[in-house]
């Protein structure tokens, strides 16, 4: 399964951008977890394939929202309201099968990542 991101770029605080990835086949959880320089690499959001149920990440709750097109394989993940902390690679991530709410955020958990995409956020 090959993932492919993209919509990551560079915009001013307060600005808005999209990120999109598109999975190669059918997937269960899809996700997006950031990696801010010198750090390590944190959730962010994810979705199953069932009912629209999703997780956000409490630092990005009300700003962030993902959303996910089954028949497309693609996950999105809307960002407003972008703060200069927000600066980081986007990486996508995703899982073949069905696992607990809780465990969503487990980097461990996912089976397949792509390669990720900037996002700059001046100030």
């Amino acid at each position: 399964v090959q993932l492919q991101a993209s919509g990551g770029g560079y915009v001013q605080a307060g600005g808005s951008l999209r990120l999109s990835c598109a999975a190669s086949t059918s997937v269960d959880l899809m996700a997006w977890f950031r990696q801010a320089p010198g750090e390590e690499r944190v959730f962010v959001a994810a979705t199953s394939p069932r009912g629209g149920s999703s997780r956000i990440a409490d630092f990005v709750r009300g700003r962030f929202a993902i959303s996910r097109d089954n028949a497309k394989n693609t996950v999105y993940l809307q960002m407003n309201s972008l703060k200069p902390e927000d600066t980081a690679v986007y990486y996508c991530a995703a899982r073949r099968v069905r696992i607990v709410f809780s465990s969503w955020s487990d980097p461990h958990v996912m089976d397949y990542w792509g390669k990720g995409t900037l996002v700059t956020v001046s100030s």
